[in-house]
Formats: C-alpha cells, structure tokens, sequence
C-alpha cells in the first residue's frame, strides 16, 4: 500500500494538481488576510464584518443571502450556480486558447484581440441576417462558426511573425490586441447595429435577441432557475475534450508537442515547425473567437462597442486559467469554473458586506503569480535526493572500482 502510495505521488500529474491547490489555498488565505486587515483598521466594518467577508470568499456560490436575523445562511443556490457556469464558458475558452498555443511552445498573450475578432464577427452576422428570412437556428451556427473563423484568422498573424520572420509572439501578440480593439470599435461605429433604441444605451450593440437569436438553454434553465445560463457550457466542455483528443490521442498532437520541446530537434526530425506554429496560433485564435461568440451569443448579454479603451478581461482571464490548469485541457475546465466562482463570491461579498467585490482580484493576483511557479512548488514537493553518508559514500566508490 505504501510502495502503491508512493508512487503515486512520484507521478507529475499528482504534483500538478497538488502545486495548483496549494496556489489556491494560499491565494484565498493571502485574500482572507487582506480582508481581516481591512476589517480590523475601518471602524465601519469591524471584525464581524471580517469573518463574514472571510466566510464569502470562500463559500459564496453557495450563499443564499441573510436570514431573518441578518445572519448569513448558506446552501445550494442554483442561480449563482448557473451564472458561475454561464460566467465561465468564455473564460474556459480563452484557457484552451493558451494551453493550446503553450503546448506548441507560443504564448499566447492574445486572446484578448481574438476574442475580440470573434465577437465581431458573431454580432454582424447575428444582427445582420433577418431572421424572418433564414431560420435563428442557422443564423446562430453560422455566427459561432464565423467566431471561431474570425478568432483564427486573427491568430495565425502572430503565428505566421513567429514561423517565417522569427518575431516573438508576446510582442505580435500585444500589438495584434490593439490593432482588434481599433478595428472593432472602427467598425461598429460605421455600422447600423449601435442599440439607438433606448437612448441609454447608445455605447452598445443590439443583443442578438433583437434579431431572435440567442443560444438555446437545453433544459439548463429548468436545473438553475434565474441564472443566465444556457447551452454554451456544453459547448465550451465538448471544445475541451475535443483539445484534450488532439493533444494527447492524433500525430498531430505529438508533433505540436516535439515543436514545443525542441523546434530545431523537431525539425531534423522531419516535423513541419513552420506550418504547426502556424496551425497552433489559429487554432488557439478559434477557440478565443468561440469564447466571445458563445458569450455574446447568449442573448441577454451587451457589447460595449468603444474597445478601443480597454481590452476584454476575458482574454487575459485565459492566461490565469490555463497556467493553473498547467496547460490541461481537461484541467482548464475546473480552474475555468473556479475563478468564475471566484467573481460570484466577489458580487455576493460586495451585496452582503461593505467590502469592495474586487478583493476577489487580490485573490486571483496572487492565484496567478503563484502558478506561475508551479514548476518550483512541484520540484518543493518533489523527493529531495538524500546527502549520502560517509559509510553509504564509502560503498559506492568500493563498488565503482570493483567495476573497473
């Protein structure tokens, strides 16, 4: 049992998943600490007001609010549940979207700029074709398929720097972003789709349900009553398995493996670097596209069409996803829920308390900062190798020279 014990813990995949709790854990207790030095030092909040925040932080998904004595009750809250799920698909996405990309050795850093693409994309052909004249149903394909079309198009410009000219993708990558955020908000202010209708809300686009479109709750609805939620998280899982297929089961997995490894080695060894940098980037591009075509596609969402000030949080949401997943696809899926769960417990932290909900980005900061040394919190984790002793030491050159 032991011996069995052992080697489970030797395997990389253990220590994977431990280094990622343990960033976890410390995240949330760095968070909780911050909140109890902020309730000891406001007079307005006190230490009651700490413990409540501390207790939100970690169990708000499942806050139901305060009782009938003003104390805060817990349990199974189905809305915060399905909002988590709907808050979590495009940030799942744009997870995949740079584990993909890191597996063939790129960072992708622009997610941001190819969710934008997606988005685009997905609302002009949402808004654009009548649905008196063709079915919602094809509409809303065809905009999720142009998404992903646009994200991928967008993402092989910095893949295509990186194979033929050499350039580092992080700088292709920056840049592209903001290019897509000038674009998108270029286009959209010539366009006819800005919501005219209600005077306040003349800085976004038309929902797609204007034009009877929107992604189809699939029962989902019925299992988390007044949530946003809708069939895009199925979308998002089955985008993930498929990810996870490719990586670990086809050819073409391994080869963007061995370009990630070693471009030059995989080269000689007769891998086409150039073309699975290329293929890598713009599928990294389509699966950030599909996280801001799922997002926007759900109906009940907006779009803020004035990009250009500032990038989708999403985008780099990714980044912290995929690097506590360690690059898993299958992993991405969970820290992608997680750090939605995260932004609940931030709304519910600032509804039920007076702190400020973005206590929950400390939490995250440090989360990320934290994954980032995976690496050397697994090596931590990792068997130490032994100083061997005098007599140990002894042996092993007696046995050495017997050899010779």
């Amino acid at each position: 049992m032991k011996e069995k014990l052992t080697s489970f813990w030797k395997k990389n995949g253990t220590r994977s998943v431990v280094a990622s709790l343990l960033s976890i854990l410390i995240g949330l207790l760095t968070g909780s600490l911050v909140i109890l030095i902020m309730g000891l030092t406001t007079p307005s909040l006190g230490l009651k007001s700490a413990w409540e925040g501390i207790r939100l932080a970690f169990f708000g998904l499942f806050s139901t609010g305060r009782n009938a004595a003003g104390q805060l009750s817990f349990g199974f809250n189905p809305t915060s549940v399905g909002n988590m799920l709907f808050r979590a698909t495009p940030v799942i996405l744009t997870g995949l979207s740079v584990a993909m990309a890191n597996k063939a050795g790129l960072f992708n850093i622009g997610a941001a700029g190819q969710y934008l693409a997606g988005t685009c994309a997905t609302l002009f052909i949402a808004l654009s074709i009548p649905s008196s004249a063709v079915s919602p149903a094809l509409i809303w394909l065809l905009a999720f398929l142009g998404g992903m079309l646009a994200g991928a198009l967008w993402g092989c410009v910095p893949g295509l720097l990186k194979a033929l000219l050499n350039i580092n993708e992080v700088i292709a990558c920056i840049m592209t972003n903001w290019i897509a955020a000038n674009v998108v908000t270029w286009l959209f202010d010539i366009s006819n789709l800005k919501n005219v209708a209600e005077s306040t809300k003349s800085g976004y686009i038309y929902k797609t349900t204007f034009n009877n479109v929107a992604t189809s709750k699939l029962g989902l609805d019925k299992l988390f009553p007044g949530s946003q939620v809708n069939g895009g998280i199925l979308v998002a899982i089955v985008l993930a398995v498929v990810v996870y297929i490719i990586m670990s089961r086809t050819t073409f997995g391994y080869e963007l493996k061995a370009c990630g490894a070693n471009r030059h080695a995989a080269r000689y060894a007769g891998i086409r670097d150039k073309r699975n940098i290329v293929l890598s980037m713009a599928i990294a591009g389509a699966l950030a596209g599909a996280g801001g075509s799922l997002y926007y596609l759900a109906g009940n969402t907006e779009f803020f069409w004035n990009t250009y000030q500032s990038l989708p949080a999403a985008g780099f949401n990714g980044i912290a996803v995929a690097l506590l997943a360690v690059n898993n696809p299958l992993g991405v899926i969970f820290t992608g829920c997680f750090m939605s769960m995260l932004n609940i417990a931030g709304l519910q932290i600032k509804n039920l308390t007076g702190y400020n909900e973005y206590i929950t980005d400390v939490i995250i900061a440090v989360i990320v900062y934290l994954s980032a040394f995976s690496l050397i919190i697994k090596l931590w984790l990792g068997e130490r190798k032994k100083k061997p002793t005098p007599a140990e030491a002894k042996t092993t050159e007696e046995k050495k020279e017997a050899q010779k």
